[in-house]
C-alpha cells in the first residue's frame, strides 16, 4: 500500500470530522490518558470503601497447567498491578510504602505477595482499567472530534496568536 492512500484516507478523516488530524491525534491521547485515570481512581476508592481488593486477590485460583485464559491473563494482571503499585507506592509514598524507597525492606511487599489493604485494592484498580482498555480506545475514538473542536483547537490557536504577536 502507497503512503499516498493512508494521506487520502487521513486527509479525509480530517475533513469529515472538522477538525486538523494533529489536533485530532492529540485528542485521542489526551482522552486516552483520561479514560485511564478516571477508573484507576474510580476503582481504587470504590475498592478501597469496599474491602473488595483483598476478596478479590484471594479468589484467585492457585496456578495450574488447566488454567483458562481469563484465569491466565487476571493473574498476569494481577502481577502487573503488584508491580505499578510498588513502583507507584515507592515514588509518591502512597499504599503504605515510604517515599522514595528504592529497595524493598522485609516489612514492604514483593512481587508475587499480594500485600493487604491499599495494594491489594490499587492491583484490582490496576486489573479492571486493563479490562477496560477497548471501551476506553472506543470512547476516545468517539469523542476525539468534539473534544478537538472544543478544547484542543482553541487552545492551540490561542497559544499560536500569542506567539505571533510576539508577547
Amino acid at each position: 500500500m502507497s503512503l499516498n492512500r493512508y494521506r487520502a484516507a487521513l486527509a479525509a478523516v480530517s475533513e469529515r470530522t472538522g477538525a486538523p488530524l494533529s489536533s485530532l491525534v492529540v485528542s485521542f491521547g489526551i482522552l486516552h490518558e483520561a479514560t485511564a485515570l478516571v477508573p484507576l481512581v474510580a476503582v481504587f476508592y470504590a475498592a478501597r470503601a469496599a474491602g473488595l481488593g483483598e476478596r478479590v486477590v484471594a479468589a484467585l485460583p492457585p496456578p495450574s497447567q488447566q488454567d483458562v485464559w481469563p484465569v491466565t491473563t487476571m493473574r498476569v494482571w494481577v502481577a502487573d498491578g503488584e508491580a505499578w503499585a510498588a513502583r507507584v507506592g515507592r515514588r509518591y509514598g502512597m499504599f503504605g510504602f515510604p517515599k522514595g524507597g528504592k529497595e524493598e525492606s522485609e516489612s514492604e511487599p514483593r512481587t508475587g505477595q499480594i500485600a493487604a489493604g491499599a495494594v491489594a485494592d490499587a492491583v484490582v484498580a490496576y486489573a479492571v482499567t486493563k479490562a477496560l482498555l477497548p471501551v476506553r480506545i472506543g470512547a476516545a475514538l468517539y469523542l476525539s472530534p468534539a473534544f478537538s473542536r472544543a478544547v484542543v483547537d482553541p487552545t492551540r490557536r490561542g497559544v499560536a496568536r500569542v506567539f505571533r504577536r510576539g508577547v
